[in-house]
């Protein structure tokens, strides 16, 4: 019995699952659907393990720590903007700067990856603020390198590359975070004042968001970000010979 209880650890640690044999990408992908559909707080080794049916020792091989694992959320979702740039035909005859062009379909991709793994957004700003650049996961990097790219190419100097860059990371990131916040506080209500629990605010206390709240929980779309997104390029790069020639 004793003898028999030695070898377990050694056989639940192997790497192959019900599913097959474990890889990286098959770990983040099971992460990913584990995430989407019961959040961010059922995701640990050991439960990522039964859904894979392994060891949660086994994932170590995979992914480091939790940290590491979390990371690999990002990358999964970063490698799906990728997928989606490089799926999307990019219009030649669009009208404006192709540099402008390029944030767009940058910004609309982006958009869509978030609204379909809504519980996995809060990493986009909780580990990059925890990961320094240089460590970040390599599709991460190349999103950066590729929204760079795009503004050197125009002709702005390095301050207004930088300051486009941190403007453009700053709106989409708030901007999908804003769409993703829960309005509804009764689903099942059919009113929109007690769909959206307008009784909990005090009438007294909060006249102007109980008035707001019907227009707040309608999300703007990716029409609203490109809007959002050219007023905030305008006033960065106003004056600029480039941006004005396009």
């Amino acid at each position: 019995m004793a003898k028999e209880e030695r070898s377990l650890p050694s056989r639940r640690a192997s790497d192959r699952g019900r599913l097959g044999r474990l890889s990286r990408e098959r770990m983040l992908t099971a992460a990913l659907e584990l995430v989407d559909s019961e959040g961010l707080s059922a995701l640990s080794m050991r439960r990522l393990g039964a859904e894979l049916g392994v060891e949660a020792m086994a994932l170590y091989r995979y992914a480091a720590s939790k940290d590491s694992l979390l990371d690999g959320l990002v990358e999964a979702l970063y490698l799906q903007l990728e997928g989606r740039l490089a799926a999307e035909p990019d219009a030649g005859d669009i009208e404006g700067p192709e540099w402008r062009h390029g944030l767009h379909r940058t910004a609309r991709a982006t958009y869509d990856v978030c609204l379909a793994h809504p519980q996995v957004v809060p990493l986009l700003s909780t580990r990059m603020m925890a990961v320094p650049m240089a460590q970040r996961p390599a599709a991460v990097l190349r999103d950066h390198e590729r929204v760079l790219a795009l503004l050197r190419s125009a002709g702005f100097d390095e301050a207004t590359v930088a300051d486009v860059f941190r403007a453009f990371t700053a709106w989409l990131l708030g901007y999908v975070s804003v769409e993703l916040r829960p309005m509804v506080d009764n689903p099942d209500e059919t009113d929109p004042a007690f769909r959206l629990g307008l009784h909990r605010l005090s009438a007294k206390e909060l006249p102007t968001l109980r008035e707001t709240a019907a227009a707040l929980a309608e999300q703007g779309g990716p029409e609203g970000l490109v809007a959002g997104l050219d007023a905030l390029l305008d006033s960065l790069t106003r004056g600029s010979a480039s941006a004005a020639s396009g």
